[in-house]
């Protein structure tokens, strides 16, 4: 992988060499992230023997951050300040970015922008970055997890499903173990290929990934799942939720009959057809609830419910509570003192004031 034509020498382009490098902790963001991504530059540095990157920190008001297991980085880099040392800008994230409102640090980092730092965002950050308004127009990507609530309220952002993008002085990364790629790729634009490849095989991450590389397992891996003839049908169900194919149409794919099929899913899955695809959308309205404004109403349809009753009726009778309750309980869990379940029923009689305008 890492003889002739590397991927790391793709993403080599006409843009500033990065030398230091500021991250912003927002609480609850991964420590993974982070960590694949600081960690890097220190390798990076001791097998270079020479100081090639700095690196700093800040957060909300110049408060300990907090990471989502719990470990706390203490900022040394004050919240607001000038460009002045930084050449990258990496906002962390983890959690609901969506419910990140801080109109100081969407200043920040237009500021930082309009001084030429090249801002970027890890895991959850890259919703941070749009909603600043930096990433308009340009090619970007962002956990799966937050991908529909990304799609919902950045339609002009061109938003990708790879590991990393690097698009001019804007860098997102999807999180997790990704941090480790994009920065050797970034070590690797700028240092040269055999750097990069040092600081991967350091870490023994010996398959160095493109950018372009998808964020998921196959689905053989994810599932479990052997049976070739199983494959299609299971990407099939993931990408017809609105409008679910039926039995005769998914055992045409799989080129077995209804009760062969039937066989093969108890077999590999331990339930029958009808049983996973419900279970498939019912976990994409979970996501949808927790990570969008979309009503219960929108969420059902795009979950190829024929109406929220129903929607309401299914979704009690397999997790024990209604589509309302759940939205409220997260509600909750995220922001007890601000939010409750007016706000809630508040944001429904709005969707339904909007559907009688249309």
């Amino acid at each position: 992988m890492l003889s002739g034509e590397s991927p790391l020498s793709k993403h080599r382009a006409a843009v500033l060499p990065i030398r230091s490098v500021g991250f912003f902790l927002v609480p609850g963001f991964a420590l993974l992230c982070y960590a694949a991504t600081v960690e890097a530059l220190r390798a990076a540095n001791r097998l270079s023997g020479k100081e090639l990157y700095r690196w700093w920190h800040a957060a909300p008001s110049d408060a300990p951050a907090m990471a989502s297991s719990g470990a706390t980085v203490l900022p040394d880099l004050s919240f607001g300040t000038d460009a002045r040392q930084l050449d990258l800008l990496l906002v962390c994230a983890g959690g609901n970015p969506a419910t990140y409102r801080d109109k100081r640090t969407f200043a920040w980092l237009r500021k930082l922008a309009r001084q030429g730092v090249a801002i970027g965002g890890v895991s959850g950050g890259p919703f941070i970055v749009a909603r600043a308004g930096l990433l308009t127009g340009r090619r970007c990507t962002v956990h799966w997890d937050h991908v529909p609530a990304f799609q919902e309220a950045f339609p002009d952002v061109k938003l990708t499903r790879s590991l990393f993008e690097l698009d001019g002085d804007r860098i997102t990364c999807s999180g997790g173990v990704a941090g480790l790629d994009m920065m050797t790729a970034l070590i690797a634009r700028d240092h040269g290929w055999e750097l990069g490849a040092a600081v991967s095989d350091w870490f023994l991450h010996t398959y160095v990934r493109d950018g372009a590389g998808p964020q998921r397992m196959d689905l053989r891996f994810r599932l479990g799942v052997s049976n070739e003839k199983l494959l299609p049908v299971l990407k099939a169900m993931e990408g017809h939720l609105e409008e679910p194919l039926s039995r005769e149409a998914l055992a045409k794919l799989a080129g077995v009959s209804v009760r062969q099929l039937e066989r093969a899913f108890r077999s590999a899955l331990r339930r029958g057809v009808h049983q996973h695809y419900l279970a498939v959308r019912l976990d994409r309205s979970r996501q949808l609830l927790r990570e969008t404004s979309l009503s219960i109403v929108e969420i059902a349809l795009a979950t190829g419910f024929g109406s929220a009753s129903q929607f309401a009726r299914v979704f009690r009778r397999v997790f024990g509570f209604s589509p309302r309750e759940e939205l409220v309980r997260h509600t909750r869990a995220l922001s007890p003192a601000k939010r409750g379940p007016q706000e809630i029923i508040e944001r429904e009689k709005g969707h339904s004031r909007h559907r009688a305008r249309g």
